[in-house]
């Protein structure tokens, strides 16, 4: 039997050394930045509400236009989209409600996942546009997301919330509704 070369086992080893680091390279670096903070794609496109609020365990009340009060929580696990108009609802509002609407619809069979509460005063021509179809309408008695409300005329925020009443996400006035409706297909699945 003949003698391996001192060389040729060296060279062995570090092409084996080197096939072992391009596997493990890439997980150590994941690693290193997960420990960092840093998230591939998990940033949404609302901005989180800080600090958390629990709209049940404020008891924030909204009542509906239909008299009754809306349950933040519901019989099945939903998400509730509320938006908040500002002064003059017309026809930048609208369009931008009906985005929202249509962001909805996007979510194909999980579209029942998510109710459309709109507060405030009913745009003009409402009935006509069929916003009713989509939205339930109602008020903020207490006028506890007056915080939340835009102040601009003819402009909307929105606000995601979470079926146990947790508010997720708000989206200020001039949000884009594409970024919207990514966010709620990463939610609701």
């Amino acid at each position: 039997m003949k003698a391996a070369d001192p060389a040729a086992v060296r060279k062995s080893r570090l092409f084996l050394l080197l096939i072992v680091l391009a596997f493990v390279a890439p997980m150590i670096a994941a690693g290193l930045l997960s420990w960092s903070g840093w998230q591939p794609g998990t940033k949404g496109n609302g901005e989180p509400i800080l600090p958390q609020r629990n709209f049940v365990a404020e008891q924030l009340r909204v009542q509906l236009a239909n008299g009754q009060p809306y349950a933040w929580r519901d019989s099945q696990p939903r998400l509730t989209l509320v938006a908040l108009a500002g002064p003059g609802c017309a026809a930048r509002c609208l369009a931008t409600l009906t985005n929202m609407a249509a962001a909805r619809v996007t979510l194909n069979r999980n579209q029942s996942r998510l109710r459309l509460l709109y507060l405030g005063a009913p745009p003009v021509d409402d009935a006509r546009d069929g916003m009713r179809n989509y939205w339930q309408l109602g008020t903020d008695v207490d006028g506890k997301l007056a915080g939340f409300r835009p102040d601009a005329p003819d402009s909307v925020s929105a606000l995601l919330v979470e079926s146990n009443g947790t508010a997720l996400s708000l989206y200020r006035v001039g949000f884009d509704p594409n970024g919207l409706r990514k966010d709620l297909q990463k939610v609701i699945k």
